[in-house]
């Protein structure tokens, strides 16, 4: 006869620490992802709708999220092939100095935006390093476009390099080796094996990247210095909208930039589970 005396499951002792594990985790999202966005929500509701459309037709505001949209698809296309380029070099090649390259990668995650507009304007400014030589060709970087792509695509270099390198390290090259013996050339094999096989990294890279960059405040405004009709970004409109008391078009160019770098995230993470 068996005894009834037996142990409790672990499992059964497991699942009050794992739901208060799954509770700390939707508490931590509510918090730092929910209630900022809650927030603004009822800031832009605050009046009704119409401030709301008014703010958003705005031709200020309209003109600073046509930089930032093109701002973020040039430094994202950059981005799609150095990138990709970068990480495939590390990925599949082995040589001297190569792991001091792999975490100088992640410089920009360490270094402040603000400290790297600054140090593009020690670089390209009317005093700056490279100012000789930019001054008699009549270029211009510093509080222009061209600076504010330039701290865009560093503040955003590490993101795609990131993404495509684990997914290059874990390629099967026996397919690769099949094509050679077939007699496929390097870009053949590329176009028809490889680039499949990265496709799906490459845009989830490219729309955390572009949400990235569209997000970019303290390079872009210390480089660009904020020049109304000239380099205005959308985060730099919201900043001197709350500047001036102006909330309902801050609160309206935040949702609306906020919507749309989601949007990019979900819509490539959606993409990736429809693949799998």
């Amino acid at each position: 006869m068996e005894s009834n005396n037996r142990p409790p499951s672990r499992v059964g002792r497991a699942e009050p620490g794992r739901f208060l594990l799954i509770g700390a985790a939707y508490l931590y999202v509510a918090l730092l992802v929910l209630a900022p966005l809650l927030a603004i929500l009822g800031g832009v509701f605050r009046e009704g709708l119409n401030p709301i459309w008014t703010a958003l037709c705005d031709p200020a505001l309209v003109s600073t999220f046509r930089l930032s949209i093109l701002i973020g698809i040039g430094v994202t296309a950059l981005h799609a092939v150095t990138g990709t380029l970068v990480a495939w070099v590390l990925a599949r090649h082995e040589f001297k100095g190569r792991e001091f390259i792999n975490g100088l990668i992640d410089a920009p995650f360490a270094i402040s935006p603000v400290v790297v507009g600054y140090m593009l304007l020690l670089l390209f400014g009317r005093q700056g390093l490279f100012a000789p030589l930019l001054q008699p060709l009549n270029i211009k970087v510093a509080f222009a476009v061209p600076g504010m792509v330039l701290a865009t695509f560093f503040v955003t270099l590490p993101i795609m390099i990131r993404e495509m390198l684990p997914v290059i390290q874990t390629l099967d090259r026996s397919e690769e080796f099949a094509a050679a013996t077939l007699g496929a050339g390097r870009w053949q094999t590329f176009w028809q094996v490889i680039f499949p096989a990265l496709k799906w990294g490459i845009i989830y890279g490219l729309s955390l990247t572009l949400a990235r960059a569209l997000g970019e405040f303290g390079a872009v405004l210390v480089i660009g210095g904020g020049i109304q009709g000239r380099t205005d970004t959308a985060t730099v409109y919201i900043y001197h909208a709350l500047e001036e008391r102006q909330y309902i078009a801050a609160y309206s160019a935040a949702l609306l930039l906020g919507c749309i770098s989601i949007a990019f995230v979900v819509g490539a993470d959606l993409l990736k589970r429809r693949k799998r």
